[in-house]
């Protein structure tokens, strides 16, 4: 298993009371899935989103990555997991407006001390990869939202992750910049790497090979098929 969620409790403390957010969650998912994670406002899917990308810890329980146990994992510990082996592909872009879209691709490869003839060639290679070979030296301000989320997509893969996590990453397109960049996952995915996909929209979770329901923070394991039932 690529992921492995076990028994995963996250209380979030207010005063003097402890908020319940993820209840004894368990899933799964084998290198190569596309799997949508699905639920609406308030259900604890990005909370799961952040534990799985190791942003944040659980209250308890246990979370492999790669068949790691990262549960209890230091902070700088848990950097290296998401430089080496998570990728980020963020609902608002997380571009920096100053640099071109080829230092925005480079950001984890500097991250990794990777040297800086080497990260060129690998960011020009993610970059065509998502087809904006001829957008390389535009700044932020020059692209559209769906060339903006190539090229964080572009920079989420630059260091050939072993996941790719992508939360609600059409929520802020138009829907034919939307289409675009799902027929990019589809099409990374084919190439196989892994997609963990956190959404809302049942139409975006469609395109996944399997999907999993979250609400009031419990997971329900399935798939589109059953769920249509």
């Amino acid at each position: 298993m690529i992921v492995e969620c076990r028994n995963i409790f996250k209380n979030y403390s207010t005063g003097k009371l402890d908020v319940p957010v993820l209840k004894d969650v368990n899933f799964s998912m084998e290198e190569g899935e596309y799997v949508a994670i699905m639920g609406p406002s308030g259900s604890g899917k990005s909370t799961l989103m952040n534990i799985i990308g190791c942003l944040d810890t659980p209250t308890s329980g246990q979370l492999l990555i790669d068949g790691q146990d990262v549960s209890k994992y230091t902070s700088n510990e848990l950097a290296d997991v998401r430089l080496y082996k998570l990728g980020f592909v963020f609902q608002t872009f997380q571009l920096l407006a100053g640099q071109t879209a080829l230092q925005n691709v480079e950001l984890p490869l500097t991250y990794a001390h990777v040297p800086r003839a080497k990260r060129r060639e690998l960011a020009e290679e993610a970059l065509t990869r998502v087809g904006l070979a001829d957008r390389m030296n535009f700044m932020p301000n020059q692209l559209s939202g769906g060339q903006k989320q190539r090229v964080a997509i572009a920079r989420a893969i630059v260091n050939h992750p072993k996941i790719l996590l992508a939360d609600e990453p059409t929520g802020a397109l138009d829907s034919a910049s939307g289409r675009q960049v799902m027929e990019l996952f589809e099409k990374l995915n084919s190439e196989g790497v892994s997609v963990l996909m956190i959404t809302h929209d049942r139409g975006i979770a469609d395109h996944a090979q399997r999907m999993v329901e979250i609400r009031d923070g419990v997971l329900t394991q399935g798939d589109k098929e059953a769920m249509n039932e």
